[in-house]
């Protein structure tokens, strides 16, 4: 992308941050999806470099207040702020080389000191390293919302339990794509976070690791948090939430994932399927194959 065009639309995108958050009290209902929509985009700038970074936003009425790279992991974040509507706004990189990857493939749960709870391993060292460097940057009475695409939304929302365990005053956590980062017990700790989940249907990376239904009495297994807004093709979306989101896990994996599957888990993908929803986007109903009865081995057919 080149600047002019990278500074174009930064800037555009953070007026209308500036006219939403300035006039939220005089229109609650600003469509959703055009919401949804600007933290993508937002999401998306956290692949630029540095410098195009600052020139966009540039008069925008943000400020670039952090911007820095996790050495060794090839995690990055910046971070925004607006004096005038008391916010900033922390946006995470997503998966972008063989470092992410690596912190990817770092399944394991170990708890976490700081908020309390068990977390991917990989996902809270970084959301650690982050936090650190953040903190001292923000101010306790603005409102801080997070994002991030792939592995950075993971750790926005790790982030935003790290604020909300420092008493911070937490606003939205927006996602796409995010992987699990932690367990039910987890979940239910942050459960009063604000967060919205926005999947495409066959990107891999939120189903994973995936879900044994066998495994549904043990606290530890991974589970997600908040809303699940699943794009579907044209206009429509599934909104889920709970067993329902992470059942979605059981129907995925009983296909082998193609080429599609990793198209759809790319943040391009995620912005031209939510710039499609800011039009006439229409809610349906998921339909799932799964079946509990099936899955334990009994015939559904019996009554």
């Amino acid at each position: 992308m080149r600047l002019t065009s990278l500074t174009g639309w930064i800037i555009s995108l953070l007026l209308l941050f500036t006219a939403h958050f300035a006039s939220a009290q005089t229109r609650p209902d600003e469509p959703r999806f055009q919401t949804l929509y600007q933290y993508a985009q937002l999401a998306g700038a956290a692949y630029a470099s540095e410098q195009r970074l600052r020139q966009a936003v540039s008069g925008a009425g943000f400020e670039l207040t952090a911007f820095d790279t996790l050495p060794g992991y090839g995690v990055s974040y910046f971070v925004l702020t607006n004096p005038e509507l008391r916010k900033h706004i922390i946006v995470v990189r997503g998966t972008s080389n063989i470092e992410n990857v690596m912190v990817d493939a770092a399944f394991k749960l170990l708890r976490d000191k700081h908020t309390g709870i068990k977390l991917h391993q990989g996902f809270a060292v970084s959301a650690n390293y982050l936090y650190e460097r953040i903190q001292p940057k923000l101010h306790r009475d603005y409102t801080i919302d997070t994002t991030g695409h792939s592995l950075g939304g993971a750790v926005a929302l790790i982030l935003a339990m790290h604020l909300d365990a420092d008493r911070y005053a937490v606003g939205k956590v927006i996602t796409f794509g995010q992987p699990k980062v932690t367990t039910i017990a987890g979940g239910k700790r942050f459960a009063h976070l604000d967060v919205t989940r926005v999947v495409m249907e066959k990107d891999p990376a939120p189903l994973t690791p995936p879900l044994d239904p066998m495994e549904l009495m043990n606290l530890d297994i991974y589970w997600h948090l908040g809303k699940e807004i699943v794009l579907l093709p044209g206009n429509a979306y599934a909104e889920l939430e709970g067993l329902d989101s992470m059942m979605r896990a059981v129907d995925f994996f009983q296909t082998l994932p193609g080429a599609d599957h990793v198209r759809d888990h790319y943040m391009d993908t995620y912005l031209a399927a939510l710039k499609a929803h800011t039009k006439d986007a229409r809610q349906v109903e998921y339909k799932s194959s799964f079946n509990p009865a099936d899955w334990l081995g009994f015939d559904s057919n019996v009554r």
